[in-house]
């Protein structure tokens, strides 16, 4: 039976900026940048998905800097892609959507041979077991002036993106990436002023904030994704997850995206499902990597049980400790939204936005069919085999392929 949906598909402020609907594409990697550059395929995916209800649609792990990048395929932000981005804003604009841009660094989880001096920085000195195939094991702490050419780099990258049409950043603070690496106690072993008690943990993350912030000015949007907990032992959990939520908003952030998990140690944490190891060594490109994966993938990627909404309850705790400290950002949940009924649930308990990823992969038109009032249910079987289509031609449900529409 069909009923209206109007909270979900009425207008809702985002910073200065006005969306058209609460629905909005969360940042998932779109293994559509040969070489770090903006390809067509890129722009029209986006386009698309702004075409066909999105409000706003988010240009996933833009690389703030040539050495801030996990591997060379990755979206680089400089000034060769300038042209390709503008398009992209251009075809979301066109489409009635607004861009985002995430902002991201790689710190030290990098497998990326052009680092300069071939090793990857991150908070503190460590093992670097992503890139140990590709020469790079080891992971450097960074030094004073790493930390001020990477703020800079942020501020690079956010001006780029404005010139591009963007209409908001996203600065991802989670999943095990440099501002994640901060963070973390586990990641994040400095005895200087950027280490040691959660408020020098945040110091880095909030300059960049800052930075990003000044140069976005008062006409773009801000949000930060942030873990609500790392999924490891002595990782970063949901107190800290709060306290994180309300100095980001202190310095003038203007949404919270809580996810979690840390790609190098508990990837599946953040999507839960199968684990597609086999799909995953088949595009893997690296024959020692794609060796490990057969052979002891088992042993170390986790699988983590799905559930509709899995990370309702904490972000709903987060949200609650925001509003306490008279924080009123919007709060938007991810994490398994897979229903208009969970929708429904999400903005009645008080999230601005619901922010979703496979479920626009399997159903592209799920936003038109939620706002044409239909109960709409994700076809979604979280099998995650859209992984790694990642690295086979550009992220895509797999479902027809296999029969199993």
């Amino acid at each position: 039976m069909s009923s209206p949906r109007p909270l979900a598909c009425t207008p809702a402020l985002f910073g200065p900026l006005t969306l058209r609907n609460r629905v909005i594409k969360t940042a998932t990697y779109e293994g559509m940048t040969p070489g770090g550059r903006v390809s067509p395929q890129l722009i029209a995916y986006h386009g698309e998905l702004a075409r066909r209800g999105v409000a706003l649609t988010t240009v996933a792990y833009g690389a703030v800097s040539a050495d801030g990048r996990t591997f060379g395929e990755q979206l680089l932000i400089d000034e060769a892609n300038l042209s390709g981005l503008a398009a992209l804003t251009e075809a979301v604009h066109r489409a009635g959507g607004a861009a985002c841009l995430q902002l991201a660094h790689a710190g030290g989880f990098s497998k990326h041979r052009g680092i300069s001096g071939r090793a990857p920085r991150g908070p503190s000195l460590g093992l670097n077991a992503y890139g140990l195939a590709h020469g790079l094991p080891l992971i450097r702490k960074m030094s004073d002036d790493d930390l001020a050419r990477t703020l800079d780099a942020y501020g690079y990258a956010a001006a780029l993106a404005r010139r591009a049409g963007f209409d908001a950043l996203e600065l991802h603070c989670g999943h095990g990436y440099l501002l994640s690496q901060f963070l973390s106690p586990r990641d994040n072993r400095r005895r200087d002023r950027y280490g040691g008690s959660r408020w020098r943990r945040l110091r880095f993350p909030l300059a960049v904030a800052r930075r990003v912030r000044a140069v976005a000015g008062s006409e773009l949007a801000l949000a930060a994704k942030i873990n609500l907990a790392d999924g490891v032992r002595r990782g970063l959990g949901l107190d800290e997850a709060k306290a994180v939520a309300r100095a980001l908003t202190e310095v003038g952030v203007d949404a919270i995206i809580p996810s979690g998990g840390m790609v190098q140690r508990s990837a599946f944490y953040l999507l839960r499902g199968d684990v597609p190891l086999r799909a995953m060594a088949r595009v893997e490109r690296d024959s020692l990597q794609r060796w490990a994966l057969r052979l002891f993938g088992p042993l170390f990627v986790r699988p983590w049980r799905y559930g509709s909404g899995f990370f309702f309850d904490e972000a709903a705790s987060l949200l609650d400790s925001l509003r306490a400290a008279g924080h009123e950002v919007p709060v938007a949940l991810l994490g398994g939204v897979d229903s208009a009924s969970l929708i429904d649930r999400a903005l009645a308990r008080g999230f601005g936005f619901v922010a979703l990823g496979r479920a626009l992969l399997a159903d592209p038109d799920l936003v038109e069919r939620l706002c044409a009032g239909e109960d709409v249910v994700s076809r979604c079987d979280h099998c995650n085999q859209c992984v790694a289509t990642m690295d086979e031609g550009g992220v895509r449900c797999t479902l027809d392929e296999r029969g199993e529409a």
